[in-house]
């Protein structure tokens, strides 16, 4: 391990910095794959992987709605953007 590497100590807040989503229905053998600011989306049918991308619109908006960057977020007001995104 590097001896200059920063570890994060207890008391500092976690960091959102993207998220990851992966769709695993996909039978039809095509590979789907969308990348934007905060998100990576891999594989999934074309249904599943519709929904992911249109999450991902979602929580953009919802974020910039807020006057927001990610990294500015917490994790509770991150949570609450996807559950309002999900319960509509």
């Amino acid at each position: 391990m590097a001896a200059n590497r920063k570890r994060r100590t207890s008391k500092e807040k976690p960091e959102v910095i993207g998220f990851l989503g992966v769709g695993l229905d996909n039978q039809d053998g095509h590979q789907r794959l969308t990348r934007s600011d905060h998100f990576v989306l891999v594989g999934g049918s074309e249904q599943t992987h519709e929904k992911m991308q249109e999450t991902a619109i979602k929580f953009n908006e919802a974020l910039e709605s807020k006057g927001k960057e990610l990294r500015e977020a917490s994790v509770e007001e991150i949570l609450d953007l996807f559950r309002e995104i999900h319960d509509k």
